[in-house]
């Protein structure tokens, strides 16, 4: 089974950065798509950074340039730097894993880690 653990929020000021974290249990943690996705109140969850196997990443427009996603294979970790924070990044950050069909399948939440930006 899967599971995955958010860490690394809290109260930042405007222009401020933070790390999230997300540690996932789990095998073939490398085969996996590891996402990021947000979701403030009032919105639907937004797809926020993604990393696909080997690395390849994309990102939201609106994070483009200031978020920057990154696997740690041995820590069986995943990693959003958070730059040049907006209070219109003020959500709940949710990890998200997709596990190849081949290994299982499946989609995979965290519990999520609320950031707040202050003006």
């Amino acid at each position: 089974q899967v599971q995955l653990v958010e860490s690394g929020g809290g109260l930042v000021q405007d222009g401020g950065s933070l790390r999230l974290s997300c540690a996932a249990s789990g095998n073939l943690f490398s085969t996996w798509t590891m996402a990021w996705y947000r979701q403030a109140p009032g919105n639907q969850r937004e797809l926020v950074a993604r990393i696909t196997p080997p690395q390849i990443t994309n990102y939201a427009a609106s994070v483009q340039g200031r978020f920057i996603i990154s696997r740690v294979v041995a820590e069986n970790t995943v990693y959003l730097r958070l730059n040049s924070l907006k209070s219109e990044d003020t959500a709940v950050y949710y990890c998200n894993a997709v596990r190849p069909i081949q290994y299982g399948g499946g989609s995979y939440w965290g519990q999520g880690t609320q950031v707040i930006v202050s003006s």
